[in-house]
């Protein structure tokens, strides 16, 4: 049974998720989200060897990984995708190499437990600070998407601005890395957030359908899966991903029978 303090935690990652995932999509992003959260692996095994809470070795991990590709990509001019491809590659066979058996499993597909009082107040604290910037920055991505150049005749630091979204976007894959693993949680992050890029007519409408498809897939997941026996990440995007498909052909039959 899913505890309150894990569903809680669960709750807010799915909603930074929503957020994130919006201007990940936008900045065609979507692969790339996959691929950025295969790099917490080698922090999580690297955990687990020294003892440490391997949910902190993630963090570490993921901040030290959004660095490198912040740097690269001003260094290089390579584009992100291509640098956090790169970067993926290694961490997983690092990752892979370094862990073994169940805390292999664990790491890659989640382990949902009951969460400690610290966690749940340091969780929730990360989703209120990224969903604060999501909104103050969300008018400044904006116009970064249309044209860097406009925004930096606006006094915006468009080095800095990539950086505190890529930050942002690592945060909350910390977020999720109890809950979906690293392999499922960029899932979290691109699924809805697609959902939403096809139904919605705004950026305002995209974000609030990508928050409520994370939400609901993560609540219905959560209750569904332990009834059944199965794995609670695999249930959570399994219904994300129908909701996906759901949203695709009744906009479809919508469609035809405006057409009609």
């Amino acid at each position: 049974m899913v505890s309150i303090s894990a569903l809680l935690l669960a709750i807010g990652m799915a909603v930074a998720a929503g957020l994130v995932g919006s201007i990940a999509v936008m900045r065609r992003m979507a692969l790339a989200s996959d691929a950025l959260s295969h790099v917490a692996l080698p922090g999580i095994t690297l955990a687990l060897l020294l003892h440490v809470n391997p949910l902190l070795g993630g963090l570490v991990a993921l901040v030290a990984g959004t660095l490198l590709v912040w740097a690269l990509e001003y260094r290089t001019r390579i584009p992100t995708e291509a640098v956090i491809g790169v970067l993926f590659s290694a961490a997983l066979a690092i990752g892979s190499l370094m862990a073994s058996g169940e805390d292999l499993i664990d790491a890659l597909l989640g382990a949902p437990g009951a969460a400690s009082v610290v966690e749940t107040l340091l969780g929730l604290g990360a989703t209120a600070l990224i969903i604060a910037f999501m909104i103050r920055a969300r008018s400044r991505m904006v116009i970064r998407l249309v044209s860097p150049d406009l925004v930096q005749t606006l006094g915006v630091n468009v080095a800095r601005l990539d950086l505190l979204f890529l930050l942002a976007f690592a945060l909350t894959v910390a977020l999720g890395l109890r809950y979906l693993g690293v392999l499922l949680m960029g899932s979290l992050i691109i699924i809805p957030a697609t959902t939403a890029m096809y139904l919605g007519r705004s950026l305002r409408a995209m974000q609030l359908i990508a928050i409520s498809s994370a939400v609901g897939s993560t609540v219905v997941g959560s209750l569904v899966a332990p009834r059944f026996g199965i794995a609670t990440g695999p249930a959570i995007i399994v219904v994300a991903a129908v909701v996906f498909v759901l949203g695709l052909l009744s906009k479809r039959r919508f469609a035809g029978a405006r057409d009609a």
